[in-house]
Formats: C-alpha cells, structure tokens, sequence
C-alpha cells in the first residue's frame, strides 16, 4: 500500500482549504506546517502553499530543506498565487535537491489579494484542487 502525504503552509487561509479539499480526496489529513508534523517514509508527498512576491513561502521552503534524504519518493506541488504564471521554482529546486521526484504539472489556484482574485478558492477550485490530487495519487500508485 502506497504511503501518501500532504503538507501545507498558508498565510492568508486559501492554501489550507486547497489542502484539506485535495485531503479529503486522498482520504488523508492535511498536516499544517506550523504543527511541525513528522512524516516517515513517503511514497507521495502532496506540498500545498501559496506563492508571496514572487518567492515561496519560507517555512515551506524551510520544511523541505529539513527533510532526510530517501523519505520521499515522489512530490506534487499545489500552488495558491495572484499570478497565474508564477510557478514553484524555489520549491521544486529544494525538493529537487532531497532527491525527490517531482511531478512537472503543477496545480495552480488563483489567490486573492484585496480586490484582485476575491472569493477566491471557490467550489470550481477546490473539486480541481481535489481531482488533480486523485489523478496523481492514482499515477503514483501505478509506477
């Protein structure tokens, strides 16, 4: 049986509910970064957090740095972001770094910040958020 995680960080809220809808797909909970969780050996790591001025979020980026070598196979990141172009660069070069696969197809939510994005994640978003955790979790599962 596959082991599967997700990690999250949020300022603002919106990667929390990406993380607990793409959660309750997985039938996993979504671990919130500031409990500091510990994971064991993981087969698929689902990372979940927003993109802030252009730079991750630095406890995720932190997190990341922290974990040992081998004890995740395989990572898919989640983004929350105004821009819709902005990718993970920082944190797949960290992931990349543990020697952890990472899946180049990255889920991307449009954020919000003041007026711009407002009502931000909604329903459409979050059964996004959840179907491409599915899928992947479902592709993980079958290499």
């Amino acid at each position: 049986m596959m082991n599967i995680a997700l990690i999250y960080a949020t300022k603002t809220g919106h990667s929390r509910k990406i993380a607990q809808a793409a959660a309750a797909a997985l039938g996993v909970k979504a671990l919130d970064l500031r409990t500091n969780p510990k994971l064991g050996d993981v087969d698929q790591l689902f990372v979940v957090g927003g993109i802030y001025g252009g730079v991750s979020a630095p406890e995720l980026l932190e997190y990341v740095r922290g974990l040992e070598k081998g004890q995740v196979k395989r990572a898919a990141i989640m983004t929350s972001s105004v821009s819709q172009s902005a990718r993970q660069t920082d944190l797949r070069a960290a992931l990349l770094a543990k020697g952890i696969d990472v899946m180049e197809e990255e889920f991307k939510c449009r954020g919000a910040f003041l007026f711009i994005g407002m009502g931000r994640p909604n329903a459409k978003d979050l059964n996004s958020a959840a179907a491409f955790a599915a899928k992947h979790a479902q592709k993980a599962g079958s290499k």
